[in-house]
């Protein structure tokens, strides 16, 4: 039984049938749901198809106005963020430390709270990560912190980011790639080898000057990037399925904002990769 990478999804229905939002059949047929350790995971009122009630359930449109709504909250409090940093640079790293660890905190709360649904919740985090990403694209296109200037790359890196995920929806769709549990094994097994790479390269670097290489800007940090791009890319296969089976399964509409939280966290791991990637060139 497959789950996805995006932790933020875990709490997801059983369900058997056909895809009912994103994509068709094809794109995901054989074995539905989500198990750990042949144990469920997810809360009690999700574990079997809703009943009829006089309230309707979940819709795709639900889906898409709530990430939507998430997605704007954050592109307002990066913009925000990143103006008051263009006027007071020293801003900067307190900004990126702040805002990543508050919403660090908010997705684990999200995810280990069973709060997802929460949009009290979702919005905080929308705020917290946008004045982490806007912080952080002032320092990777300031001069002053070692950026070839100009906000040009975060423009390249705003349509990289939505052209991945646009490109990723068709492949999901179509039925290009099937979500199988095998493909899901897969890539979460390559998430952690990423985050120990990640973990081991900043342990090194108090010793070794660049670490194992892999942040420095040289050929492996660029052959790197675009690996965790990549994965990245795979993980919105898996969240859009998560985001199916809520639907098939008839959650509350309040569901929505658990599906634009495991997305948003998803778009911003993205983001932050590409604008990485791209900072490299621009160093050049």
């Amino acid at each position: 039984m497959r789950a996805t990478s995006n932790p933020v999804f875990k709490n997801l229905p059983r369900q058997e049938t056909g895809y009912a939002g994103f994509g068709s059949t094809a794109a995901g047929a054989g074995q539905l749901g989500y198990q750990y350790g042949n144990q469920q995971q997810y809360p009690q009122q999700y574990q079997q198809p809703y009943p009829q009630a006089p309230t309707r359930s979940l819709t795709i449109d639900d889906v898409v106005t709530k990430t939507g709504i998430t997605l704007g909250v954050l592109a307002l409090s990066a913009l925000v963020t990143y103006l008051l940093t263009s006027a007071n640079s020293g801003l900067a790293p307190l900004f990126v430390i702040g805002g990543g660890l508050i919403g660090l905190v908010l997705v684990l709360v999200a995810t280990f709270g069973n709060k997802a649904d929460n949009p009290a919740l979702v919005l905080s985090y929308a705020v917290a990560e946008g004045v982490f990403v806007g912080a952080l694209s002032f320092m990777f296109t300031d001069i002053s912190f070692g950026g070839a200037g100009g906000a040009g790359m975060i423009g390249q890196a705003i349509l990289g980011t939505f052209g991945v995920f646009a490109g990723m929806l068709v492949v999901y769709k179509t039925g290009a790639i099937r979500v199988t549990p095998r493909f899901t094994r897969m890539l979460i097994g390559a998430m952690i080898g990423i985050l120990v790479l990640v973990v081991g390269n900043l342990i090194a670097s108090f010793f070794t000057d660049g670490g194992f290489g892999l942040r420095d800007g040289g050929p492996i940090a660029i052959i790197f990037s675009l690996v965790v791009i990549a994965i990245a890319a795979f993980s919105f296969l898996l969240d859009f399925d998560a985001a199916d089976q809520l639907i098939r399964a008839q959650a509350p509409p309040k569901a929505a904002w658990g599906v634009a939280l495991g997305l948003t966290v998803t778009l911003v791991w993205l983001y932050v990769e590409i604008l990485r990637l791209l900072s490299y060139f621009q160093s050049d």
